[in-house]
């Protein structure tokens, strides 16, 4: 197949539309049920790419979970703690090594992660797609299908659910292009291999870089290779946390991603775990409402008596000075960012949700300043000297 007819592009009244290959090639994909749309594709091969090079980074298998050509998680297939499978909503099931990659990418901001579309670097199993079909979700792309895991996904959605399988062999050619305003650009591919080699130019105080630490700051790299700019990364054990993409300014990427990271670490707080639903809620309203739990808006949904649609009894708030405490314990986060940090209040609003890691390009008329604050916290950063904008 060389080229694919779409419903419509980005929105309906954008046809004709479809996806072909310039040089006459087959396309590396082939549609096994459902009908993918335009961008149901740039999701699918953006996080192909990113899961991708994660697997090849590290030699683990890898998971994305991605909206609007940007990821709301990505993760690695290492096991899950019994307090991540809680928060998860996954406590209930038989986790293999790729369900637990997709559980983990899914879990860093389910909110976020509603209606995603999901990549595999390995073979979907039945465990995997079981997990699937239970997530509202738009489509999957893999490698390859167990025949149990396909006739699972074929069922969803009445049938139509998005499954795409992709040539794990398939090479893009070494020159991109796209087309804006009828004018084409070219450049040649982001071809930069991420790898520990990055972490060798450490201007900081604090030069130690445990082997985890460098494989979550390879992660938040490889990630943020795949997210539209401006983007910052928070990574912690294996998976991203917090990504912060597409802003005009650098520190409100920081803030945007490290709150991400607050309400991650939040939802394993004591009171989170323990709040008292009512049978029956779906998983969908219980993120939204743990969402709202956990945000400063909480109280005035008390007043308004909300409360008693979701829980059997009032739940206690739990206060600023509590999340400030649960959050004062979170520690080695890895940070990664796409471009450098101008200022140090980066380093500061990282600080607060526990980053004891930076891995950023370097090259700021104040790279002084950021590196004395990350001085003043005993943060170890180091300077890649490599930029990862993507657009």
């Amino acid at each position: 197949m060389k080229e694919l007819e779409l419903k419509y592009g980005c929105n309906p009244n954008q046809k004709p539309s479809k996806i072909f290959m310039k040089d006459d090639r087959e396309l590396p994909i082939e549609v096994l049920n459902g009908k993918p749309g335009y961008i149901n594709f740039l999701d699918a091969f953006n996080s192909w790419q990113l899961v991708k090079e994660l697997k090849e980074a590290t030699g683990i298998p890898a998971a994305a979970s991605f909206k609007h050509v940007s990821p709301a998680g990505a993760a690695l297939a290492l096991p899950l703690s019994d307090t991540l499978k809680k928060i998860y909503f996954v406590d209930d099931m038989e986790l293999s090594p790729m369900a637990c990659a997709y559980a983990r990418a899914r879990g860093a901001d389910r909110m976020s992660s509603y209606g995603d579309w999901i990549a595999l670097s390995d073979t979907c199993d039945a465990s995997t797609a079981k997990l699937i079909a239970r997530e509202v979700s738009d489509g999957v792309i893999a490698p390859d299908y167990t025949d149990e895991a396909l006739e699972i996904l074929k069922s969803k959605r009445k049938g139509g659910y998005n499954v795409v399988k992709i040539d794990a062999n398939y090479v893009p050619a070494p020159i991109e292009h796209k087309d804006v305003f009828g004018v084409t650009f070219e450049q040649g591919r982001n071809e930069l291999k991420i790898d520990g080699s990055l972490f060798e130019n450490i201007p900081t105080a604090c030069k130690d870089f445990p082997e985890d630490a460098k494989r979550d700051l390879i992660i938040s790299l490889i990630t943020l290779k795949y997210t539209q700019s401006n983007s910052v990364c928070y990574v912690k054990d294996g998976q991203a946390i917090g990504i912060g993409a597409g802003q005009q300014s650098r520190v409100h990427c920081t803030r945007l991603a490290g709150n991400k990271a607050d309400f991650w670490f939040l939802r394993q707080h004591p009171k989170t775990m323990s709040l008292p639903f009512k049978e029956g809620i779906r998983r969908a309203d219980r993120d939204n409402t743990i969402d709202v739990y956990i945000s400063d808006d909480y109280m005035d949904v008390l007043a308004d008596g909300i409360w008693e649609n979701f829980f059997t009894v009032k739940p206690e708030p739990l206060t600023r000075e509590e999340k400030r405490e649960w959050l004062d314990t979170m520690q080695g986060v890895a940070l990664g960012s796409d471009a450098f940090f101008p200022f140090g209040d980066n380093i500061e609003r990282a600080h607060r949700s526990g980053v004891q890691y930076i891995a950023q390009p370097g090259g700021s008329i104040r790279d002084d300043n950021v590196i004395e604050i990350c001085d003043k916290y005993g943060i170890a950063m180091a300077f890649t000297g490599i930029r990862l904008f993507h657009h």
